[in-house]
């Protein structure tokens, strides 16, 4: 059974950085792509950043964090991270790790991930 398990979540003022982890556990060969998703009260929960989990490791980015959130894994393969730069007050929402066994990574779609974290909030004040 897949668990994640997301930290490093807090409160922020605009301009600031925070990074999150995913601990990960059970992952398979069918998990392909991982992600981050991020839902703010009375929207769509989104996908902001995915990796492929194979050996190219490729990167898909939402427009809006293009630049600023970067997400990187370990060499153990067993957590991945969200570096989070030039946070903005729109940045502000409930952030999710999720595991996925979709073939396009690059779709960021919700619908694509199986497996979910508990989510740790992000707070980003003006």
């Amino acid at each position: 059974q897949v668990h994640l398990v997301e930290s490093g979540g807090g409160s922020v003022q605009a301009g600031g950085s925070l990074t999150l982890s995913c601990a990960a556990s059970g992952l398979t060969y069918s998990t392909r792509c991982m992600g981050w998703f991020r839902q703010a009260p009375g929207k769509e929960r989104e996908g902001v950043a995915v990796m492929s989990t194979g050996r190219r490791g490729s990167t898909y980015y939402a427009d809006s964090v293009k630049g600023r959130y970067t997400i990187s894994q370990d060499n153990a393969k067993t957590t991945w991270y969200l570096q989070m730069n030039s946070l903005k007050p729109e940045d502000t929402a409930m952030y999710y790790c999720a595991a996925g066994s979709d073939w396009d990574c690059s779709k960021m779609a919700p619908v694509g991930y199986g497996f979910w974290g508990q989510g740790t909030q992000v707070t980003v004040s003006s």
